[in-house]
């Protein structure tokens, strides 16, 4: 029998790479350094194409920054516009809700020296440093020994600061990682001046179709502010849900939006002070996919033009458009169905009377498990309860909805 030889390095090769790979990084700590900055830089890019919500990318920035280097906390300041002063944007750490809920400004310190000089500094013992602002660790119970800050430029603007504090093995920060830090900080202001320049695209939008749901309101003397009562009513049920605010905001944008495919109803449909007939029924009945078609397209309302769609859905699936029944219609669009009939019932319309706030509860109620989802009759009926709220809400409720979430 003829004796197969085998080569002892064939099969290994990927093998002995590693090995050699790891031997080296192990002898040599620079080089393991750079590779975790660059997993690190790799790893924030990604996060910076993937998350849309600003404040969940900026604290994921932060929390990559301090695991990589080793950091106790960090911060994101921003300079207001009007003011010019500094104000943590976002802050993790110990002292982090302190910094954000406050919206605590600064107006001297480190970090404002920073933006002034557009210049990153490391300060490895903060008490010996001048520009150190005791007044934060005296604010928030932190206590700083060193900090690693620098500028968060978008071409030649300098938006605010980004630092990081207290090396968690206690040593010193080095020149290696301010320049890593510089860079992170690249990323960072460049996913905030996106997110301000997708916020203005927005907020504009949102005037514009604002104004046509206030049109769209005219159209029937009796249904003048509709829209946004009911996007204030929806949010009610919504925070006794404890949606988060992504999930409100939808709901508010839904809200407003709901009967915009009313636009293309004849006014005479909407203002006749008699019940419709079948014919003219038909048409109103088209108002939720009209408005949907129009907000096709419209990237940042996709998940708004769903509830647009649905909200005339009833929980036993009788309703329309598509007779989606319990739990297949979204939560948003249940929620808004009892804000949009609490409001019919407690406004005065052409074709009758308007009823007092108890009995249109009472009625939600009765209602609930055929019309309306019994969960958001509940949750709207008990945040209407717990705030004692009348009937027509002043006109900042959405805000102070929102701010004071319970």
């Amino acid at each position: 029998m003829k004796e197969t030889k085998t080569n002892p390095h064939i099969g290994f090769e990927g093998s002995d790479f590693r090995i050699e790979s790891i031997k080296t990084r192990a002898e040599n700590p620079a080089v393991a350094q750079q590779d975790e900055s660059l997993e690190l830089l790799y790893k924030v890019g990604r996060k910076v194409e993937a998350e849309p919500e600003l404040s969940r990318l900026l604290n994921d920035i932060m929390q990559m920054t301090q695991d990589t280097l080793q950091a106790s906390a960090s911060s994101i300041l921003l300079v207001d516009e009007t003011s010019g002063e500094l104000f943590f944007e976002a802050a993790r750490g110990k002292a982090g809700n302190t910094l954000t809920e406050t919206r605590f400004k600064i107006q001297a310190g480190i970090a404002p020296w920073v933006v002034e000089h557009n210049e990153g500094v490391i300060v490895n013992d903060v008490i010996s440093d001048r520009r150190f602002n005791k007044g934060i660790d005296k604010k928030t119970g932190f206590s700083t020994k060193s900090i690693m800050c620098v500028p968060l430029v978008v071409g030649r603007k300098i938006i605010g600061a980004l630092e990081v504090l207290n090396k968690i093995d206690g040593s010193e920060f080095g020149n290696k990682e301010l320049e890593l830090l510089t860079t992170l900080a690249s990323y960072a202001a460049l996913a905030i001046d996106n997110a301000k320049l997708n916020q203005a695209v927005v907020s504009g939008y949102m005037n514009t179709v604002k104004v046509l749901a206030a049109a769209i309101d005219a159209k029937d003397p009796y249904t003048y502010g509709h829209s946004q009562r009911v996007a204030e009513y929806a949010l009610i049920g919504a925070t006794t849900l404890s949606l988060s605010a992504t999930e409100l905001q939808v709901i508010e944008y839904g809200g407003i939006l709901h009967d915009i495919g009313k636009i293309a109803v004849n006014e005479n449909i909407l203002r006749k002070p008699t019940r419709l007939d079948p014919e003219e029924w038909e048409i109103i009945h088209t108002h939720p996919s009209t408005g949907a078609a129009i907000l096709d397209g419209v990237t940042f309302l996709n998940q708004t033009r769903e509830l647009v769609l649905h909200h005339h859905e009833r929980y036993d699936g009788t309703g329309y458009t598509s007779r989606l029944a319990g739990a297949s219609i979204p939560i948003g669009a249940r929620l808004l169905a009892v804000a949009d009939a609490f409001d019919t019932m407690t406004t005065e319309r052409s074709y009758r009377v308007a009823v007092i706030s108890d009995r249109a509860l009472d009625e939600l109620r009765q209602c609930a498990g055929t019309q309306f989802c019994p969960e958001a009759v509940d949750a709207f009926i008990a945040g209407f309860r717990k705030r004692q709220h009348k009937p027509h809400l002043p006109s900042n409720s959405i805000r102070r909805i929102l701010t004071h979430k319970s």
